[in-house]
């Protein structure tokens, strides 16, 4: 006797939400000051102001720029805010901090402006294991953005998920 298998997974409703699938294409660019201060630590204004003035921004179009600092030197927010003038032309965003504070600024930007209306009352599973850099912060903007839509919420893959929301009953 014969016993037909049935894909229980893709007769289902449950909708896999891939945050990967919205990965921003583009280079990602830290760009490290340091070597811009005085033993790596003092900001001169003016010799700062200079090599900012003499560096070639036109490289960084198209990218995306985490500005930091590696050394424990002071900067001024004004420091930042000038290096930003000079990459608002080319680059496609520019934030302060490293490339982990750079994923989560485009995260944050993108699951603000995404329509979750499809997904009302509906299971979704949040898939894990991404192979691009989705920072942890984007799952939890994820979370705040779909539970109050969703009927439930699960983490993983459809075979092994793990449990996080269900809406309840009225």
């Amino acid at each position: 006797m014969s016993t037909e298998i049935v894909n229980r997974v893709a007769n289902s409703k449950l909708v896999t939400f891939d945050l990967e699938d919205y990965y921003p294409p583009g280079e990602r660019v830290l760009f490290d000051i340091k070597d811009w201060l005085l033993e790596g630590l003092v900001l001169r204004e003016g010799v700062f102001r200079e090599k900012a003035a003499q560096h070639d921004w036109s490289r960084y179009k198209d990218a995306y720029v985490a500005l930091t600092c590696t050394t424990d030197a002071i900067i001024p927010a004004w420091a930042y805010m000038l290096l930003a003038t000079y990459l608002q032309p080319y680059a496609k965003k520019t934030v302060s901090g490293n490339l982990d504070d750079l994923e989560t600024v485009l995260y944050t930007e993108i699951i603000q402006d995404m329509d979750v209306s499809g997904l009302v009352d509906k299971p979704v599973i949040v898939k894990g294991c991404s192979h691009k850099p989705v920072p942890k912060n984007a799952y939890l903007l994820l979370i705040e953005k779909l539970q109050p839509v969703v009927k439930s919420l699960l983490y993983g893959e459809a075979c092994s998920s793990v449990p996080l929301y269900k809406k309840p009953k009225k």
